[in-house]
C-alpha cells in the first residue's frame, strides 16, 4: 500500500457485484458476489441429475441439531447454534446486518435487505430464519428479505493447516412452480476485501447457492481479475449445478475445506459429507491463489430475490412466486487443524470487548482506541508515526490474564510488550518481543490486573501502530 495503511474500510453493505454476460452463461458459475451458472456442452444449463421439486408446504419445524463435534484431527474454533428466544434478531456480537436495496449489491437483485425481525429472526427452536416477504401486486417490486455477515473476518487455514466451514440449512420449501426468483446463499469473502483489496482479487468461496427452487447446489471460487483473468470472471471456477434431493424439505449440511497441508493446495466442497467438487491451486497462477485463498474470510448468509442468476434459469419472481419463503439455518461451525491452527479462546471469553480503551496517540479522529475493542474487524486504532506508542484497555475489575490476541493491520509492531497493571500506573511486563511479524497473533501469557496494554517500541513500517482488534482473555 502506498501509505502503509489500508484505506477506510468499506461500508457494511458488501458488494455483490453484477458480473453477468450472456456469453458467460455457457460454462461455470456466476456466483454471489458473482452469478453462478452451468450448462451442458452445447445446451441449456442442467443439473448433474434432474432435481426433484419439493412439495409446496410451510417450512418444517424441526428439533435443532447440536453443533457437531469436530472431525478427527480438527478443533472447533467458532460456532453459532442460534439458540436465542423466538422472534429475536441475531447476536450482534457475532453478526452484522447488511441492509439496503438489492440493487446496491450489484447482481440485479430486487429485494430490500432489512434488519427487521420480520425478515431475520431466531425461531426459539434453535434456528435462524431469513424470510422473504412481498407486498403489493407487482411481483418485481415490494420484496424485503435478510442478509447478514460475521463480525469476525478471521476464519482461514494457516500455512500447513486446514479450515472447514460447515452449516446445516433448509432451503426455502418451495418448488419451481411457486419459487421462481428465490436465491438462497451461504458463502464467504476474503478478509482483505474489508481493508481495500478489490473483488475478485480478494477471493470469494460460494458454499451453497440455489435459484428458483430447483433443489440444487452450486459451489464456486472467484479470484483474479474481472472480467476474464485466470478464474474466467465473472463466471468463476465452479461445480456447475448439482442435484440436491430433499434440500427444500429438510436440513442438509453444506461445507467447504481449504486445505493448505497438501501440495497442491485445495478447496473441497461437500454436500452431506460427500466431496462433490475440488479446485487445486495449480489451476491458477500462484500469486492469484495466494491473494484469493491464503488468508482469513468472513461468512455471509442471504436470501436474495431476483437478479442475474435466477434470470439465467428462467427468471423470477413472477406472478406465481409466493411470499414468505424461508431459508432456515440450524448451525454454523468453523473447524481448524494443523500447524498454527486457531486456538479456541480460554474460558472466560473476551474480557476487553466494549471496555474503555485509551492510547498514547491516534493518527486522526477516524481511528480511535475504542475501535480496537469493538469486536469489529472492519474498524481499527492507528497511532501517530513515532515511537514509543501504546494502547490500553480498562477491564473494569481485576482479572487473571491468560491470553492476548492481536489482529494487526499492515502497520504493525516489530518490538512491543504486553503489560498488566492493577492501577493503570505501575506496569508488569508479561510478554516481550523484538521480532514481531504482524498478522493475527495469539499470545499466551500469565499475569493479572485490571488494565492491559500493548507498549510498542519499534514500528515495522514508517507509519504508526495499527490494530483491528486487541482482545484479552482470562478469568
Amino acid at each position: 500500500m502506498s501509505t502503509g495503511h489500508a484505506p477506510t474500510p468499506p461500508t457494511r453493505r458488501r458488494p455483490r457485484r453484477l458480473r453477468l454476460s450472456l456469453a458467460a452463461l455457457t460454462v461455470g458459475a456466476l456466483s454471489l458476489a458473482g452469478l453462478a451458472v452451468a450448462a451442458a456442452p452445447g445446451g441449456a444449463a442442467t443439473p448433474a441429475a434432474a432435481p426433484q421439486a419439493a412439495a409446496p408446504a410451510a417450512a418444517q419445524a424441526a428439533a435443532p441439531a447440536a453443533v457437531p463435534a469436530p472431525p478427527a484431527g480438527f478443533t472447533t474454533t467458532w460456532s453459532d447454534d442460534f439458540s436465542g428466544a423466538a422472534g429475536t434478531g441475531v447476536n450482534t456480537g457475532n453478526w452484522k446486518y447488511d441492509t439496503g436495496p438489492g440493487s446496491s449489491f450489484g447482481t440485479g437483485e430486487i429485494e430490500t435487505m432489512t434488519n427487521s425481525t420480520s425478515n431475520v429472526f431466531q425461531d426459539g427452536n434453535g434456528h435462524l430464519v431469513l424470510k422473504a416477504l412481498h407486498s403489493g401486486s407487482d411481483p418485481r417490486s415490494g420484496w424485503t428479505s435478510g442478509r447478514i455477515e460475521t463480525q469476525a473476518a478471521t476464519f482461514g487455514a494457516p500455512a500447513g493447516g486446514v479450515v472447514m466451514m460447515q452449516s446445516s440449512i433448509q432451503q426455502p420449501n418451495l418448488t419451481t412452480a411457486n419459487g421462481p426468483g428465490y436465491w438462497p446463499a451461504f458463502w464467504m469473502l476474503g478478509s482483505t476485501l474489508r481493508t481495500g483489496t478489490s473483488w475478485p482479487t480478494s477471493g470469494e468461496v460460494d458454499i451453497l447457492e440455489d435459484i428458483n427452487s430447483r433443489s440444487s447446489v452450486f459451489g464456486t471460487l472467484h479470484c483474479g481479475t474481472n472480467p476474464g483473468g485466470p478464474c474466467n470472471e465473472s463466471t468463476g471456477i465452479g461445480s456447475g449445478e448439482r442435484a440436491c434431493s430433499g434440500c427444500q424439505t429438510g436440513y442438509h449440511t453444506y461445507a467447504v475445506q481449504i486445505d493448505r497441508s497438501v501440495s497442491p493446495e485445495q478447496i473441497r466442497w461437500y454436500l452431506d459429507g460427500a466431496n462433490y467438487f475440488t479446485v487445486n491451486s495449480t489451476q491458477v497462477p500462484a500469486a492469484t491463489w495466494t491473494a484469493a485463498v491464503d488468508h482469513p474470510f468472513f461468512i455471509i448468509y442471504d436470501l436474495a430475490m431476483g437478479g442475474g442468476f435466477p434470470d439465467a434459469f428462467g427468471g423470477g419472481p413472477n406472478s406465481a412466486t409466493v411470499s414468505g419463503g424461508q431459508m432456515n439455518i440450524d448451525y454454523v461451525a468453523v473447524y481448524n487443524k494443523g500447524p498454527g491452527s486457531t486456538t479456541p479462546p480460554p474460558a472466560g471469553g473476551n474480557l476487553s470487548q466494549g471496555k474503555t480503551a485509551t492510547a498514547s496517540s491516534t493518527e486522526n479522529a477516524s481511528f480511535p482506541a475504542a475501535n480496537a475493542v469493538d469486536g469489529n474487524t472492519g474498524t481499527r486504532w492507528s497511532s501517530a508515526f513515532s515511537d514509543p506508542q501504546w494502547i490500553q484497555v480498562d477491564l473494569g475489575a481485576g482479572h487473571t490474564i491468560s491470553q492476548v490476541k492481536l489482529n494487526w493491520e499492515a502497520a504493525y509492531g516489530k518490538a512491543f510488550q504486553i503489560q498488566t497493571s492493577g492501577n493503570g500506573t505501575n506496569w508488569t511486563t508479561v510478554y516481550s518481543t523484538t521480532t514481531g511479524t504482524g498478522g493475527n497473533q495469539t499470545i499466551d501469557v500469565s499475569g493479572s490486573g485490571r488494565y492491559v496494554r500493548v507498549y510498542g517500541t519499534q514500528r515495522a513500517t514508517a507509519y504508526g501502530y495499527s490494530l483491528y482488534e486487541f482482545q484479552v482473555f482470562g478469568s
